[in-house]
């Protein structure tokens, strides 16, 4: 069933406006985002710190610990550093190639072993490495890939559509799927057996050049220690450069500019190469923990059904210092801002009627090692995932005051979408189409981590221009922190932020939020999302 707000819902979910404590908020993020949290890397003191003044925040506001009866959910993590030295040896060819790690590869491995080893893999192009029946592709039709090693194109085979939408293209154009997300042709190769997998990379379909990827290589890979219900995993995954791909293809007689293009046609066929590669990995494994903090409202008719409200904490710790020597990178917008963002929601609606539905907290650890945070907690509910709602997430606030727009990341995918956007009209703000969709900012925080598993989850801020300034201020406000500041020491508190945007946003998200927790329809993904199916599965049979 389509998600229809009723009007007087709707009415009643936005009146009167909460009240957002913005004294307090400035407060929370200057505390969070100072020297003395050491830019919260997980697992350091920094952690530590974050997660003692979280827990009291939570406390003092009025919520419940919401992880049997404590703040803390554990996140068991497993860390593993490759030795750089290795170098994947390409053979079959017209020449022996070898890979070197960082210029040419930048791979890792999810086994936590001191070795691993994959001998003479055959080496298969499976061009966009997709299996999609409802758009009528399948990548690996006719081929079998167990054992061997997968050569995929990274991003979808429509990526260079300039426009977007459903009449784009298969792929909805230049509006990224999950399908052209790197970490889903990992996924795909694991299904259909493949030893391991290499994702061409290519600045503009990938979004980022190579030096955000090869500066990786001899860092520690952080993960999640399943343990013994460890699933299987490839024996290694990650990149390889398109001039060495290029090259390791041409050394069979394939040229890639040609397969880039055949590979855009639902009739593409795998290529096998003739190829093998061999690579040996030595690493260091180590083990810790880190935290997710849980804080809960109860509702009042239906507890058992839950809302989530989340940001995660963590940040990037020490870093590259600045020409002044600070080596903290503070992350006061990212996402000090987006965690004190949960605790304002959380501190409106302990002030509030409790909703009938449940209402959980959550900031989460982890997001900027890969989502592990909020995917631990996907995997380890506290609440059934059919039982879940949806939910809205938060990762860095509009910090340069109101705004006339309002932009949903990844629009086009699920029935929250409507909410949200009669919400925003209800305030004055027009939808702003996202400016570049082809990034794929939706797979890119946590809110991710429940979608792929059915849960429907909002991601949005404020957009279009800034109330009261030139036009493209709001532009060269986001260019400047992104060139300037993200994920650098220079992301620190300002006193002199305009919250105007913050605010707005805010009180936008507590009515969605109180409108879900006090309605009783169960939102969808729309029928050509790719998360339906399983959100259609997590429902099933529940009443």
């Amino acid at each position: 069933m389509r998600f229809i707000l009723p009007l007087a819902l709707l009415l009643t979910a936005a009146a009167p406006a909460p009240a957002i404590d913005v004294a307090q908020m400035k407060r929370d993020v200057e505390t969070l985002a100072s020297n003395a949290f050491e830019g919260r890397a997980p697992t350091t003191p920094g952690e530590a710190k974050t997660i003692a003044y979280l827990a009291q925040r939570m406390a003092a506001i009025g919520l419940k610990p919401g992880y049997n009866g404590k703040w803390l959910q554990p996140v068991p993590l497993v860390s593993i550093t490759t030795d750089p030295s290795a170098q994947l040896r390409v053979a079959g060819g017209r020449e022996p190639i070898a890979l070197a790690m960082n210029s040419d590869v930048a791979v890792a491995t999810r086994l936590a072993q001191s070795q691993v080893s994959v001998n003479a893999s055959d080496i298969v192009f499976v061009g966009h490495g997709i299996v999609a029946p409802e758009r009528g592709w399948n990548d690996y039709a006719g081929v079998d890939v167990r054992g061997k090693t997968v050569m995929v194109l990274v991003n979808d085979p429509d990526w260079r559509t300039p426009a977007m939408g459903k009449a784009a293209g298969p792929f909805n154009g230049r509006a990224i799927t999950y399908y052209g997300r790197y970490t889903y042709k990992y996924e795909e190769a694991l299904r259909q057996g493949a030893a391991a997998a290499l994702v061409i990379h290519d600045d503009e379909p990938a979004g980022y050049p190579w030096g955000v990827i090869g500066t990786s290589v001899g860092r520690p890979s952080l993960g999640l220690d399943q343990g013994s219900a460890a699933q299987p995993v490839l024996q290694y995954q990650g990149w390889i450069t398109r001039k060495a791909a290029a090259r390791v293809l041409a050394s069979a007689g394939h040229d890639l500019a040609w397969l880039e293009q055949a590979a855009t046609r639902p009739d593409f066929r795998a290529i096998a190469t003739g190829l093998t590669g061999s690579l040996t990995l030595d690493n260091t494994v180590e083990r810790s923990v880190s935290h997710n903090l849980v804080g809960l409202l109860p509702g009042t008719k239906r507890p058992d059904e839950v809302v989530l409200v989340t940001a995660h904490w963590d940040h990037v710790g020490r870093c590259k210092a600045d020409a002044s020597g600070d080596d903290i990178c503070n992350g006061a917008l990212d996402n000090a801002s987006g965690t004190a963002g949960v605790l304002a929601l959380a501190g409106h609606f302990a002030r509030a009627p409790r909703t009938e539905r449940s209402l959980l907290f959550m900031a989460v650890t982890l997001e900027e090692a890969g989502l592990f945070g909020s995917a631990w907690y996907a995997d380890h509910p506290i609440f059934p995932l059919g039982k879940t709602v949806g939910g809205v997430n938060m990762d860095v606030l509009s910090m340069n005051g109101a705004l006339d727009g309002f932009t949903i990341t990844g629009a086009g995918q699920s029935e929250l979408e409507a909410l949200a956007t009669r919400l925003a009209a209800a305030q004055g703000r027009r939808l702003v189409p996202e400016a570049s969709p082809e990034k794929g900012r939706y797979f890119r925080s946590d809110h991710f981590s429940l979608a792929r598993q059915g849960v429907p989850m909002l991601m949005a801020i404020g957009g279009g221009e800034l109330i009261g300034k030139p036009p493209g201020a709001a532009e060269a406000a986001a260019k400047d922190f992104v060139d300037n500041r993200y994920h650098q020491p220079s992301d620190e508190y300002d006193p002199n932020w305009d919250w105007g945007g913050a605010v707005q946003d805010l009180t936008l998200l507590a009515d969605f939020a109180s409108t879900l927790a006090n309605g009783r329809d169960w939102p969808n993904w729309l029928p050509d999302s790719e998360f339906r199916t399983i959100r259609d599965q997590s429902r099933a049979g529940v009443k």
